[in-house]
């Protein structure tokens, strides 16, 4: 099974970034109930493995806090952009979380991250997207902004695949303290 560790979004944040959700060229559009905070990607593990990352994060304890959503930007660069995402604003509580979220599962047997936590909400995939689109599509969103939003937990989900669109499974949540 492919599992990550992720902060959930109350809906009406994910009906907001749907609004976000068109207007460039061979863009896959995450559909709004798969949009999330990435705060761990596992990947592929047994079910033993999955259980004891269970058991891990069940561990982790943090108090709940308050962020936004401010911007858009994307990942790779030139004719290689990979994603569009909308930016996290207020992550310092978000950071903290996400290192005792890795921590746990270090611990727990899995091995570490080793890319640069950057929060974000992953809005579309690219595949040859133009760059003028591209460039005309950040102009036009920049000022994308969500007032802050209490985060109260944080979920381990499955990622499965079907008829070529991607369903995450919330296997287990945890809530914050607070």
């Amino acid at each position: 099974m492919r599992l990550f560790v992720a902060a959930p979004l109350p809906l009406d944040v994910r009906e907001r970034l749907a609004g976000l959700c068109a207007g460039l060229p061979r863009a896959r559009w995450v559909e709004p109930h798969n949009m999330h905070i990435t705060l761990r990607f596992i990947g592929e593990v047994d079910g033993d493995a999955a259980e004891d990352a269970d058991a891990a994060l069940a561990q982790v304890r943090h108090q709940a806090f308050d962020l936004g959503l401010a911007g858009i930007g994307h990942f790779g660069s030139g004719r290689r952009v990979r994603s569009v995402w909308a930016g996290v604003e207020g992550a310092e509580e978000l950071v903290h979380l996400r290192q005792k979220v890795e921590s746990a599962l270090v611990r727990a047997g899995h091995d570490p991250e080793h890319r640069k936590f950057h929060p974000h909400v992953t809005l579309a995939r690219l595949k040859s997207t133009p760059a003028a689109r591209l460039g005309d599509y950040a102009a036009a969103h920049n000022g994308f902004a969500v007032a802050p939003f209490r985060l109260e937990r944080f979920t381990l989900f499955q990622s499965r695949r079907g008829n070529e669109r991607v369903h995450y499974e919330a296997l287990a949540e945890y809530p914050l303290a607070g």
